[in-house]
């Protein structure tokens, strides 16, 4: 479970960000994170990746008071939670398959382990045929394709996703979100920022709303 506590978020001397944020995220679930640029998504979702701490409040994840863990506890808590970025931060070098073993490589898992994983992964999202490929040659569907199969590779319990559908076609949006709910399905909470809101329309998932730093969860 996720709880936020009247949690505030400021950046040095700046006004707060985030304001007073208090709600639960229940294991399992799928939302929505809407708002105008500037109205504090990135700065929630950096909030709930542990790569920031909130300036007052309290935040639980994991069952574990974020703001009194220190720094490797929080690196450990990060490995439960998958990110996708949407410039995708695909490797070059590297191949479209070594991409998405590269979480469990991190981990200290040897080729024969993953290999079969990584496959299936990449059958499943249908990069089946462009294992080899380098990110140069990919599409932007592709690209994004091979960057949730990375975020996904390690069975994070959590996955965010911040705007994933920004570089790639109305049809494509609509394919990704859909994946997203098959994952979703299979036990991982999803949260996704997004400003697409006639794609929102077309899914029944409650929407977690931000307007000057507060948020409101509408269902």
């Amino acid at each position: 479970m996720i709880r936020f506590e009247k949690v505030g978020l400021k950046y040095g001397n700046e006004p707060e960000v985030l304001r007073d944020l208090t709600f639960t995220i229940s294991p399992g679930s799928f939302h929505f994170l809407t708002g105008p640029s500037g109205a504090g998504k990135t700065s929630l979702l950096r909030l709930l990746l542990l790569s920031l701490k909130p300036s007052r409040g309290k935040i639980t994840m994991f069952g574990e008071a974020v703001s009194r863990l220190n720094q490797d506890r929080l690196l450990q808590l990060r490995r439960h939670i998958g990110i996708v970025f949407q410039e995708f931060r695909l490797l070059d070098h590297l191949t479209t398959f070594e991409n998405v073993a590269l979480p469990l490589r991190v981990l200290g898992q040897s080729e024969d382990e993953y290999t079969e994983n990584v496959r299936e992964l990449l059958d499943w999202v249908g990069l089946g045929n462009r294992m080899d490929a380098h990110p140069p040659v990919l599409s932007g569907g592709e690209k994004q394709r091979a960057a949730i199969a990375r975020a996904v590779i390690s069975r994070p319990n959590i996955l965010l996703a911040d705007e994933p559908t920004g570089n790639v076609d109305p049809d494509l949006s609509l394919r990704l979100v859909h994946l997203f709910a098959e994952l979703n399905k299979m036990g991982t909470t999803i949260i996704i920022a997004t400003h697409e809101l006639p794609l929102l329309d077309r899914f029944d998932y409650p929407r977690m709303q931000l307007a000057e730093g507060r948020l409101t969860i509408a269902r």
